[in-house]
C-alpha cells in the first residue's frame, strides 16, 4: 500500500507544477561594460521574445580577387563583422578575421592577391589602423603607427605601394603617406595638408601621381593631382569666385590613358553627374547629363570601356551600364543600348560596385539590400551579350520569413513654407493590428544623409510584433534631392528642419492608420540632435524620445569633438567661433532649453565616441535629472559613434523595447 501512494505521489507533483506559470526569470544583469541608471528592470523573458529580431545579418562586399572569381566581404558570425572569403556563389564564408572590434573594410593587392590590407579600430574610437593579412600563412603585420588615425589604402597600378591619409603628425591634418606594404619601414610622409578632408582616390595608370579630394562640405570640395615621388600638388577644379556657387566632386578615377578623370560632380548642375575632366584642357563633358537625379555610385572597368552607376530615385536605386570612350579631350557614351539591370526586390538600396580585374568577364559585383532582405552581394554580367545576374551571398533573417516585413510606403507633405518633404511609412499588419497605431517618427543622421528603404533589422519587431508604425522622414539638408535642398540647413537655417518635423506630426492625422496622439520620435547622430530639439520644441505633441548618440549643444560639441572633424563640422552647423553664430547656437541648444523637455527621454552613449562625445549626453541627463523629467542613460564603455558589438546592440534594443512599453504603448 505504501508503494502505491508513493508511485501516486509521483504523479501528482508533475500535475501540480504544469497547473501552474513557470517561474519568472530574474531581470536583466547589464554586464559590466555598460553604464545603465534609470532604466527599468528588464524582464528576463524579454531576450527569449525578440530574439529572432536580433539574429539577421548583413554580407557587404569589400573586393574582389585579382585573378580569380573569389570575393571578399565583412559579414558578422560572432559578435562583430569580420572579414570573409568566397570562392563561388553561395559558397561557404571563410572567415578569416577574428577580433573582439568590427573589421572596417579589406583590399586585395591588385595583381596576385597574395595579401589583402584591412582596416579597423578599438573600441569604436575611429583611430584606425591598417594590417596586412597573408594569405599563405594567415599572418597579421600592423603597417601604420598604432595611434593616428588612417584612411583605408589607394593601391599603386603595379600593386608595390599604397597611398593613403593619416592624423599622425598633428592629430587634426589628414596628411598624405605612401607606403611598400611588404616593408612596413617604408611608410613616409609624401605631403603635408591642411584640414581633415583629404582622401587620396586613385594612382595614374603610370603610378607617377595621386588623385586626391579635398573635402570642404557636402557642398563644396576640390579634386588635386599630387607627385607620387615629390609630394608637388596641383589643383585641377578652380576655386569659385567670391560670391559664386560652390561645387562639389567625389569618387574619382582616371581614365584608362591617364589624361583624364572621371568624377561625381554637381558643377552647373542641381544633381550630382558623372563628369569626364581633360587635365590638358580642363574640358568637362558630362555624361548622361538628363538624369534628374543624382548619380549615388560608380566603377570603372579595369578596360576603362564601361562604366556602371547607380542613380538615386528618391531614396530607390537603379542600376545602369554604359560603354564609354576616351578621344582627345572628350569623353562619349557609346549609342548602343546596353542590357537593363533587374533588382531581385523591389524599392532596393544598390552600392558599393566593383569591376573585376579581368575585362573580358564583364563582371560587376555590388550589394543589394530591400526591406525584405539584409544586404547581400550580387553579380552581373553582361559578357558575350548576356544579361546574367548571380546572387553569391544569402544572409539570414533570424528565421523570419522574408515576406513578414513590411513595404515601405514613400510620403510625402507640405512644410511649414510650401515645400515638398518626403519619407518611407512602415506599417504594421492590419488585420494583425487593426485601428490607429502608435507611430515612430525616426530621424537619420549626417545631417547631410538621406533615409533610403533598406532592411529595418530590428525595429521590424516594433512593426510586426509591437504594432507600431514607423515613419522616416527625410527633412531639409537630406541629400538626394538636389543641392539646394542640400544647403536648406545649414548655418542659421538649422530651425527650418525642426518645422519638417513639426509638419509632419501635423500630417499624420490624415493618415486614418495612425496615431497621432501616440508619437515617439527617435534618432541617431544629428538625428539624435533632431530628437533633442524635437522633444524641446513640441513636447506636448510626442510622448517619449530616444536620443542615440546626438548633440545636445552645438558649441560645447564643436569644441570637443576630434580636430580631425571640427572645420568640417562648422561648415554645416555654423562656426561657434563667431560671435553672432554661437549667440545663435546656445539659443537654439536643447540643452539650454532643457526645461521643455517634458516628456521620458531615454539617452544612448559610445564612450569613446571621438564624432559626439560622450560629454554631451552626459550634461543632457545631469540637466534632466535635476527637474525630474523621466530620463534613463544607458552607455557602453567599450563603444563608440553607435554601438557595433552585437551583446551591447542587444542590450540596447532590449532596453529601448521596455521604454516603449513603458511610455508609449500605455
Amino acid at each position: 500500500m505504501n508503494r502505491i501512494l508513493f508511485l501516486a505521489s509521483l504523479f501528482l507533483v508533475p500535475l501540480a507544477g504544469f497547473a501552474a506559470d513557470p517561474p519568472a526569470k530574474p531581470p536583466l544583469t547589464p554586464a559590466d561594460n555598460l553604464v545603465v541608471d534609470g532604466v527599468s528592470p528588464i524582464p528576463g523573458e524579454l531576450p527569449e521574445h525578440v530574439g529572432r529580431y536580433t539574429e539577421s545579418r548583413a554580407a557587404t562586399l569589400q573586393d574582389w580577387h585579382p585573378t580569380r572569381a573569389e570575393i571578399l566581404i565583412t559579414t558578422r558570425f560572432g559578435d562583430t563583422n569580420q572579414l570573409h572569403q568566397l570562392t563561388q556563389p553561395g559558397g561557404a564564408r571563410t572567415q578569416l578575421t577574428f577580433f573582439p572590434d568590427r573589421v572596417e573594410g579589406g583590399s586585395f593587392e591588385p595583381t596576385k592577391g597574395e595579401y589583402f590590407i584591412f582596416t579597423k579600430g578599438a573600441g569604436g574610437n575611429e583611430f584606425n589602423q591598417n594590417y596586412r593579412y597573408d594569405m599563405a600563412t594567415g599572418d597579421i603585420t600592423l603597417l601604420t603607427d598604432g595611434k593616428s588615425r588612417n584612411s583605408g589604402p589607394s593601391w599603386s597600378d603595379k600593386g608595390d605601394r599604397i597611398a593613403y591619409t593619416s592624423t599622425r603628425r598633428n592629430g587634426a591634418d589628414t596628411d598624405i603617406y605612401v607606403q611598400s606594404p611588404t616593408d612596413p619601414k617604408t611608410d613616409h610622409l609624401l605631403a603635408e595638408v591642411k584640414g581633415g578632408g583629404w582622401d587620396v582616390v586613385d594612382w595614374s595608370p603610370d603610378d607617377k601621381q595621386l588623385l586626391v579630394l579635398e573635402e570642404i562640405s557636402a557642398n563644396e570640395s576640390y579634386v588635386w593631382l599630387f607627385d607620387a615621388q615629390t609630394g608637388a600638388k596641383k589643383e585641377i577644379t578652380p576655386r569659385p569666385a567670391e560670391g559664386a556657387e560652390k561645387v562639389y566632386y567625389s569618387a574619382a578615377l582616371f581614365s584608362k590613358d591617364g589624361k583624364g578623370i572621371f568624377v561625381t560632380t554637381d558643377r552647373e548642375s542641381e544633381f550630382k553627374r558623372l563628369d569626364y575632366v581633360d587635365l590638358a584642357s580642363g574640358k568637362h563633358t558630362y555624361l548622361i547629363p538628363d538624369a534628374h537625379f543624382d548619380v549615388d555610385g560608380w566603377d570603372l572597368s579595369h578596360d576603362g570601356k564601361q562604366i556602371a552607376y547607380t542613380l538615386n530615385e528618391n531614396g530607390v536605386g537603379t542600376l545602369h551600364m554604359i560603354e564609354v570612350s576616351v578621344s582627345k579631350d572628350t569623353a562619349t557614351v557609346g549609342a548602343k543600348k546596353e542590357p537593363a539591370f533587374d533588382p531581385p526586390l523591389p524599392a532596393v538600396v544598390i552600392s558599393g560596385l566593383r569591376f573585376h580585374r579581368d575585362p573580358k568577364q564583364s563582371l560587376l559585383a555590388f550589394n543589394v539590400a530591400g526591406a525584405r532582405s539584409p544586404s547581400d552581394v550580387y553579380t552581373w554580367s553582361t559578357a558575350g551579350g548576356k544579361n546574367t545576374t548571380t546572387r553569391w551571398t544569402a544572409s539570414e533573417t533570424g528565421g523570419i520569413p522574408p515576406k513578414q516585413f513590411a513595404q515601405p510606403e514613400l510620403v510625402k507633405w507640405k512644410t511649414f513654407d510650401g515645400k515638398e518633404i518626403t519619407g518611407f511609412l512602415y506599417k504594421p499588419d492590419a488585420t494583425k493590428f487593426p485601428g490607429k497605431r502608435p507611430v515612430i517618427v525616426n530621424i537619420h543622421g549626417g545631417p547631410e544623409a538621406q533615409y533610403r528603404p533598406g532592411y529595418l533589422g530590428r525595429n521590424n519587431y516594433f512593426i510586426n510584433e509591437l504594432g507600431c508604425a514607423i515613419v522616416f522622414p527625410n527633412v531639409r539638408g537630406s541629400e538626394g534631392y538636389g543641392k539646394t535642398f542640400l544647403k536648406l540647413d545649414n548655418g542659421f537655417l538649422r530651425e527650418g528642419s525642426y518645422k519638417d518635423i513639426s509638419s509632419l506630426l501635423d500630417w499624420l492625422p490624415s493618415r486614418p492608420e495612425l496615431d497621432a496622439g501616440k508619437v515617439m520620435v527617435t534618432g541617431g547622430s544629428y538625428g539624435g540632435f533632431m530628437t533633442l530639439a524635437v522633444a524641446s520644441n513640441y513636447a506636448d505633441r510626442i510622448r517619449c524620445a530616444v536620443d542615440v548618440v546626438g548633440p545636445s549643444n552645438f558649441v560645447t560639441f564643436l569644441k570637443n569633438t576630434e580636430s580631425y572633424r571640427r572645420d568640417l563640422r562648422r561648415v554645416e552647423y555654423g562656426d561657434e567661433r563667431d560671435p553672432k553664430m554661437a549667440e545663435f547656437l546656445e539659443r537654439i541648444a536643447p540643452l539650454n532649453n532643457a526645461a521643455k523637455i517634458t516628456k521620458p527621454l531615454f539617452v544612448i552613449q559610445g564612450a569613446n565616441d571621438p564624432r559626439i562625445p560622450k560629454t554631451e549626453a552626459e550634461q543632457i541627463v545631469a540637466t534632466l535629472k535635476k527637474q525630474n523629467t523621466p530620463i534613463w542613460f544607458l552607455m557602453a564603455k567599450d563603444e563608440g559613434h553607435g554601438f557595433a558589438k552585437k551583446k551591447n546592440a542587444d542590450f540596447q534594443f532590449y532596453s529601448t523595447v521596455q521604454f516603449m512599453r513603458e511610455f508609449l504603448l500605455k
